[in-house]
Formats: C-alpha cells, structure tokens, sequence
C-alpha cells in the first residue's frame, strides 16, 4: 500500500492531519464503528474525564484496527465527534501525541453534537483504515 498525502495548503499540516490521503495498492479496508470509553463489559468510564475518555476511545480504536491486523499507522480517515468542542481541544494532544508516535496524520473531520448515544459520553472516534 502507498499513501500519498495530499495538502493544497499547508496549515493543516501543523495541525496534525492531511486534507487528502491518495491510497493505492490497498488490498484491505476496514470501515470502524465509532469507539468511545467503554470498557470490555459495555460499560460506559470516566464520566466527565474527557482526556481519560478520548484515551480510552483510541485504545478501543487500536483494538479493533488490531483484531483486524491493522494499527493506528493504517488509519487514512478519522472522524472525531464530541459534546464540547472546547474541552476536547483544551485535551487534543491526547489524540495528536498518538496519532504522531504512529507516524499518521488521517483526514480529520470533527463535529460538535448535541449528545452520543450514551449522555455521559463525551467523545466518540471512528476510523477508517487499509492495508
């Protein structure tokens, strides 16, 4: 698989993501469901802990890239939804520190909404990955 970034214009760049990823020869795409911080049980943690919440929302992200053979590093796309788009930038570097330790920058969509599915909720990630 290559990738080619793809950035008409460079501020995105320093922010941590790419406008565009040009993939080709992929021979595997995983199309992931939104993660959260729920545990192993169904369990919704860390109530009002959004740096705990978005780490534990990239822990179950990793987990399902892993069950499928995949790691962060194959991520090309990521949507990021939250309650409160203030708080979770005043905690992104949770998000950028890993995102940059696999060496990845996906095209990043983040939108504001009203709530997620469980209200104690505060952030849900969902990724698209090839191989």
């Amino acid at each position: 698989m290559e990738r080619t970034a793809v950035n008409p214009w460079p501020w995105s760049v320093a922010m941590g993501y790419n406008q565009g990823e040009l993939v080709t020869g992929a021979t595997r795409t995983l199309y992931c469901a939104g993660q959260t911080a729920m545990s192993g049980e169904g369990e919704p943690r860390h109530d009002g802990d959004m740096a705990a919440q978005l780490a534990l929302s990239l822990d179950n992200l990793e987990a399902v890239l892993g069950e499928a053979g995949m790691a962060l590093k194959n991520l090309v796309r990521l949507s990021v939804y939250t309650t409160d788009v203030d708080l979770l930038f005043q905690h992104y570097g949770v998000l950028a520190a890993r995102l940059g330790a696999a060496g990845v920058a996906p095209t990043t969509t983040m939108l504001g909404v009203t709530r997620l599915a469980i209200p104690s909720l505060m952030v849900e990630l969902e990724g698209t990955a090839v191989a």
